[in-house]
């Protein structure tokens, strides 16, 4: 039985996170490169798709931090490999005008977001505001 994760909130979190991550991931590689998109053409398209990149590269950091200090190896092994294998079916379940398009950029940078806020209010990951 030492083999159990005890800490079931923060391996849930680093799930969470992480699934948000690897679906993330998805989205932005169909948007890249931007001059493939004219529908993401012009500075709001733009300033979208790289928040979201930088929003993506924030929460992967900060996640794989969080799942370093806070689990057992084994634990993050097990949880984000399941997410890595499971991530291309909860993408393909998200209705495809939320994949391609300002609408669903804007979405998944409002879920990076929140993603990236409840990471910091689980454990800390990530440093305070001054």
């Amino acid at each position: 039985m030492d083999s159990i994760e005890p800490n079931l909130v923060p391996l849930a979190c680093f799930a969470l996170c992480w699934t948000v991550a690897c679906v993330a991931i998805l989205v932005l590689a169909g948007v890249f490169p931007l001059g493939s998109r004219p529908d993401l053409a012009g500075t709001s398209g733009t300033a979208l798709a790289l928040g979201n990149l930088f929003f993506l590269a924030v929460l992967v950091a900060g996640t794989a931090w969080f799942g370093w200090s806070h689990l057992r190896w084994t634990s993050l092994v097990i949880a984000g490999g399941s997410v890595v294998l499971f991530a291309p079916g909860l993408f393909h379940l998200w209705p495809e005008r939320w994949r391609d398009g300002r609408a669903g950029l804007a979405l998944l940078l409002c879920a990076l977001g929140g993603s990236i806020a409840a990471l910091r209010f689980a454990g800390g990951a990530l440093p305070a505001p001054a």
